[in-house]
């Protein structure tokens, strides 16, 4: 069987991937906007383009029996009608190609109280379905997820671990039927290959659970004491802000989830059962336990911010159009590429950035308070890069294995900036690149010079002594 699969350096996406691949006879292919992003292999397939791009989506759907359509503008300002471009064009193409079936997943909730984000998956769902004469279309609607790295999760996560008391919104009342991450991807896998010629919407999801006990859940899973104070009061922006501060997602996700709180997220049919009997949904507490567990044992497969912010839309490998530089050079010392290199690839997360931590908490401080990411997303690898991470408020745009390193600025700034190692000739090198944006682009690089001076100054020096110690 032929299997397309769209967002595969997603979430869910790439997750999915390692899951097909397990099975017999699939011959996988997968549609990403830049190839960098996703590991190959002999049994996979890499198309690049875009679902805005109908020519190049066209080509990639050529003898394709099924397609995984798992595409959401989270980010975006106008992610409503980018949504509605992207599934039309995909149906269309599917139609155009002969595809059999298309398998989306979208959110638990209706329309009539859902959140814009919600009302822009359903919406999407809506108009993939629209042909069925033409094509069928598996519609699946999941409400949290709860996995190592899921933007739900790590929300959960980060609020219990970090407050031993909370003031909680009438929100925390809120019914939702979360979903394991492991069972959500099971679904979507079975989905090729189940014998049904009709749409299908399927609900998915495990026992219904207030918001609090959620917390309370994940409290006693992590054997932490927690305390939590509802308020009989509802309030989007202050709830958006606080969980900006405290959770490691940006203002732009805050808000998104925290205005699909005020509805239920809860099963409205059993075709889960139906369909797929032989998948018993995995219950809250268990879900948690093995999110904890990968996290423990460092085994996460993709992280939501992943696919954040998508830093593929131009390519930002090539630093030419950089303005201003700081570079930096150290000897090596007889320290061998390899031990530099590792040494460079556990930058960010639990290490920091070798040296003026205070300083770089300030300025992940500040990127938070003006809805930025911030330092707090950290890193799905202590050890490990790869093309896609996010490392703090950096994502990955190169890695060479014993040579390069090369990461993109996420953080909010008037301009673009990287910042990159090479290990070339027996030397360390170590470069600051920015693009200022206007006026204030360029002030705001000469005011950042002093900073600099001990930032990176400091940091090359830093890298060497590390990896001399490990």
């Amino acid at each position: 069987m032929n299997i397309l699969l769209t967002g595969a350096s997603g979430y869910i996406g790439r997750r999915l991937k390692h899951r097909l691949l397990q099975e017999d006879g699939i011959r996988l292919r997968l549609f990403v906007k830049s190839g960098q992003t996703v590991t190959k292999s002999q049994n996979v397939e890499v198309f690049e383009g875009s679902t805005f791009e109908p020519e190049s989506l066209e080509r990639a759907l050529e003898n394709i029996e099924v397609a995984y359509y798992l595409i959401h503008s989270m980010e975006s300002k106008n992610f409503r009608e980018l949504d509605k471009i992207s599934a039309k064009n995909f149906l269309e193409a599917c139609i155009k190609q002969g595809v059999k079936r298309i398998v989306y997943l979208g959110g638990l909730g209706s329309k009539e109280s859902a959140s814009e984000h919600l009302i822009s998956r359903i919406e999407t769902g809506e108009l993939l379905s629209q042909r069925p004469e033409s094509i069928q279309t598996l519609w699946f609607r999941a409400g949290v997820i709860i996995g190592s790295g899921s933007a739900s999760f790590e929300i959960i996560r980060n609020l219990v671990e970090k407050l031993p008391f909370m003031i909680a919104p009438k929100w925390v009342h809120t019914l939702c039927q979360p979903s394991a991450e492991r069972d959500v991807i099971e679904y979507l896998a079975c989905a090729a290959t189940i014998t049904t010629d009709q749409n299908i919407i399927i609900d998915i999801g495990s026992e219904a659970k207030s918001y609090k006990e959620l917390l309370t859940g994940y409290a006693k899973a992590a054997n932490l004491k927690r305390f939590l104070l509802p308020v009989p009061f509802f309030s989007p922006k202050l709830s958006s802000y606080w969980l900006t501060l405290i959770t490691p997602v940006p203002y732009s996700v805050a808000s998104a989830l925290v205005e699909g709180l005020k509805s239920e997220a809860v099963v409205k049919n059993d075709n889960a059962k139906k369909y797929f009997p032989n998948i018993t949904p995995q219950d809250y507490d268990t879900a948690v336990k093995k999110a904890l567990e990968d996290i423990q044992n460092s085994q996460i497969i993709s992280r939501w911010s992943d696919a954040s912010k998508d830093a593929w839309e131009n390519d930002h490998t090539k630093i030419a159009e950089a303005v201003f530089t700081d570079r930096q050079s150290v000897e090596l010392g007889g320290i061998s590429p390899q031990k530099v290199f590792e040494t460079v690839s556990s930058v960010g997360g639990e290490t920091g950035w070798f040296g003026y931590e205070i300083l770089w908490k300030i300025r992940g401080f500040v990127d938070k308070i003006i809805g930025g990411y911030g330092l707090s997303r950290g890193r799905r690898d202590p050890k490990n890069l790869r093309v896609g991470d996010s490392v703090d408020f950096w994502k990955v745009v190169d890695v060479k294995q014993n040579e390069r390193v090369l990461l993109f600025a996420q953080m909010k700034l008037p301009g673009k900036a990287w910042l990159e190692w090479v290990i070339k000739d027996g030397r360390l090198h170590q470069s600051a690149y920015f693009y200022p944006h206007g006026l204030f682009g360029r002030l705001y690089w000469y005011a950042m010079l002093p900073f600099h001076l001990f930032i990176f100054g400091g940091m090359a020096k830093n890298i060497i002594k590390k990896a001399n110690l490990s």
